[in-house]
């Protein structure tokens, strides 16, 4: 039964238990890069640190010049558009305050309501006025009519 329950375990480490495997091959995979990859990968490294040095010292002066140049002609332009809105916040308020005329367009809303409804109530008097005159001629004709008939009787 010992012998069953070590087998047992050694199977059970060998099918679950990867690590030694992972660790030979990750020795492997580090021994096969330093030797065959690894003065290749390391020049590399070198050029690419050579190109980005130089294009720090050549570029980089001429890119602040053009940047500075260009966020002082964005700072003029926002000091403009902040002037010309200070301006209109400045006319508004001026509006706000005067009261006078704020009265006068309340006077003229006021008075522009009332000439609403004037024009409402003249308009139905027309209208009754002319459903009279309707009925009043329909009675007419409706008379004549039978006037007519009488006669042509």
């Amino acid at each position: 039964m010992e012998k069953v329950a070590k087998d047992v375990g050694d199977i059970q480490s060998r099918l679950l238990d990867h690590r030694p495997v992972i660790s030979a091959e990750v020795r492997y995979f580090v021994r096969e890069f330093e030797e065959k990859r690894g003065l290749r990968e390391s020049r590399l490294l070198e050029n690419l640190n050579k190109m980005v040095q130089e294009a720090n010292e050549q570029m980089l002066p001429s890119n602040l010049e053009e940047m500075s140049q260009k966020l002082s002609d964005i700072s003029k332009r926002l000091e403009a558009a902040n002037h010309m809105a200070e301006r209109v916040q400045q006319r508004e308020l001026e509006a706000q305050q005067n009261t006078g005329l704020q009265a006068n367009m309340e006077k003229l809303k006021e008075d522009w309501a009332e000439f609403l409804k004037e024009q409402q109530r003249l308009k139905e008097e027309v209208d009754e006025e002319h459903a009279k005159a309707v009925g009043e001629l329909s009675s007419r004709f409706s008379e004549k009519k039978k006037d007519l008939a009488q006669f042509s009787l």
